[in-house]
């Protein structure tokens, strides 16, 4: 453990009493609306939440967009988040020439990615969901991303996330721990999705974690790796490998860039990195120093990486980076030991079996049963 670790880990433990009176707020506010003293509004509509109980990164952006490759073969859904960061407030519904300082770099992704998905935000999602049928009224299914603590809203279907090696199981409530939410949550979800696991993941492992987890006897637990794609110039969208001859100048704000780290540890001959705050809002000082650090990397074959998030906010340094060798590096979740088809059906028939009025697309996977 390097001195900088112990040091922030010695610091947490010093506001264990915050952690603590925050804990007391958390358990109290849930108890309350399991009393039914507050009471979560019900959507007579199939709403889909994506979420965690710990703040960082356990990957719901490449959820939501897994699930909008899934379900938008079948359906007309949308996407509804809070927008966290945006400098503007209330509801919003992406536009053509949207930007993430008006909706978030989340929804801006899945804005770039999707542009015949309907993205929304806003802060009361209470006041955003009727708003967004609204505005599409042929909506069929919205997924919540990060809503999973937010009990206003009772979701129909709720995927709460959890990290390999950082259960939920195992951590303590902030500022000392990482929890925003009580352990006992979890019940509220009908999936667990064990994210960024090894893709080796031994079935005796697996099962250790299942037990740790101990789910209800209607929850299905799930086990997904990282999986990373070919980056892509983040303006003119040119394709490019990273290989063994490359080297790699990493710009990266993110919550936890460690798997990023050790991917490009493997992939590329060797890496350098300028590290940004979760959510950075880039400068042009920072497109600068970007400038400054990747001339000064003598290889002839050297290239710029960086997340599709913090792509979206660059791509305002259209003109400036359009000469540039910078690449967005896409990711999803692979779904272990066989189960894709398992989750798929279970979010699938969730929408074609719901009882609102709205819904009336067959699933798929009843179609093929019956052909």
């Amino acid at each position: 453990m390097n001195f900088n670790s112990f040091f922030l880990k010695s610091f947490r433990v010093l506001l264990l009493p915050f952690a603590l009176l925050y804990g007391a707020v958390i358990i109290i506010r849930n108890w309350l609306y399991n009393q039914e003293k507050f009471r979560s509004a019900n959507f007579s509509f199939p709403l889909i939440c994506v979420g965690n109980l710990v703040v960082g990164g356990t990957g719901k952006s490449p959820m939501v967009e897994y699930l909008v490759e899934l379900l938008q073969p079948h359906f007309n859904i949308a996407t509804l988040s809070r927008g966290y960061k945006r400098k503007t407030k209330g509801y919003a519904l992406a536009k053509e020439n949207t930007t993430a300082i008006e909706i978030g770099d989340e929804p801006m992704q899945f804005h770039l990615k999707y542009p015949d998905l309907p993205v929304a935000v806003g802060e009361e999602r209470i006041v955003a969901i009727p708003q967004l049928l609204h505005d599409r009224p042929q909506t069929q299914a919205i997924i919540l991303d990060d809503a999973f603590q937010h009990r206003e809203i009772a979701a129909g279907f709720n995927i709460l996330l959890t990290q390999y090696g950082d259960l939920y199981t195992s951590d303590f409530f902030m500022p000392t721990g990482d929890l925003r939410d009580q352990r006992s949550s979890a019940k509220r979800a009908q999936m667990i999705v064990v994210t960024k696991c090894p893709p080796d993941l031994s079935v005796e492992e697996k099962n250790k974690i299942r037990k740790e987890l101990h789910p209800h006897q209607f929850q299905e637990v799930f086990f997904t790796a990282i999986e990373y794609g070919k980056p892509y110039h983040i303006i003119t969208k040119e394709l490019k490998a990273i290989t063994q001859e490359e080297e790699v100048l990493l710009v990266c704000g993110i919550a936890n860039p460690r798997p990023l780290k050790q991917y490009l540890s493997e992939q590329a001959a060797t890496y350098y990195q300028i590290d940004y705050s979760d959510h950075h809002i880039f400068r042009i000082d920072d497109l600068k120093e970007i400038k400054k650090r990747f001339t000064a990397i003598t290889a002839t074959q050297k290239m710029i990486v960086t997340t599709e998030k913090d792509a979206v906010r660059l791509i305002k340094f259209s003109e400036e980076l359009a000469e540039m060798p910078i690449y967005a590096l896409p990711i999803q979740h692979r779904f272990l030991f066989d189960e894709a088809h398992l989750f798929n059906k279970g979010v699938i028939d969730f929408i074609s079996d719901f009882k609102g009025p709205q819904v009336i697309v067959q699933s798929p996977f009843n179609e093929e049963q019956s052909a």
